[in-house]
């Protein structure tokens, strides 16, 4: 439990971290890039050979049953305020994890979701943020390789971010003489040179044929913006 004592001196607290539970693809992935990010993580799965393969590549991982709560009880997983659940293949271990860390009362708990029923039990236990990366990577991938997208976010109300580059009709112009909001109803807001980092678009940026641009927009706005040529 050294580590732990660690964890809190060097950030106040758990509440300057994370717990992640569940060590599989995705947790593993999450919680190496939230280290990564200068994030304290607590990493919980039931695997010795996944405890061990991360023995050191996490601020504090143990080998628990999270489905137990005196085993998160005395992990301090109580005491957090950001956790995440991500089971994916044990939909019992994870809709009974998941409702522990509620009745934790921690103020933030994401957790995965295999299935749209999976989801709504997530969401019906109070879960704060329901994640389902296979559907929205595959969904994501899927909109990459059919356009001429560079990369491509969506987020709810039917808004979406995309990353492409400029159709012939707006190279050469300013962006206000270009008039692409009211054209094609989406809006450039940053734009990248060729060996230079993104700057915020404005509208006496002179788009050139070597840019990539990042435009929003309704959804399918700013898919159909990224397929002209």
């Amino acid at each position: 439990m050294a580590r732990k004592s660690r964890l809190k001196q060097r950030r106040g607290g758990p509440q300057g971290s994370v717990a992640v539970i569940g060590l599989g693809r995705f947790g593993r992935a999450l919680a190496l890039e939230l280290v990564d990010e200068d994030t304290e993580v607590l990493g919980i799965d039931e695997s010795a050979e996944v405890v061990q393969a991360l023995s050191g590549s996490l601020t504090h991982v143990v080998r628990a049953d999270s489905t137990k709560e005196d085993a998160l009880r005395q992990l301090g997983v109580h005491e957090f305020e950001r956790a995440v659940v991500a089971i994916g293949s044990d939909l019992e271990a994870s809709i009974l994890t998941a409702s522990l860390l509620i009745s934790f009362g921690i103020e933030n708990v994401w957790a995965k979701a295999t299935s749209e029923a999976h989801g709504r039990i997530l969401t019906q236990l109070g879960v704060h943020h329901v994640v389902y990366p296979e559907h929205d990577m595959g969904q994501r991938v899927a909109h990459l390789v059919r356009g001429r997208m560079l990369d491509y976010i969506e987020f709810e109300d039917d808004f979406a971010m995309v990353k492409t580059r400029p159709p012939a009709d707006i190279i050469g112009l300013p962006l206000s003489n270009s008039a692409v909001r009211t054209r094609y109803g989406i809006t450039v807001v940053a734009i990248k040179r060729l060996g230079e980092g993104f700057t915020y678009a404005t509208a006496d940026t002179v788009v050139e044929a070597d840019d990539t641009i990042i435009v929003a927009g309704r959804t399918r706005a700013t898919e159909r913006f990224s397929e002209l040529q």
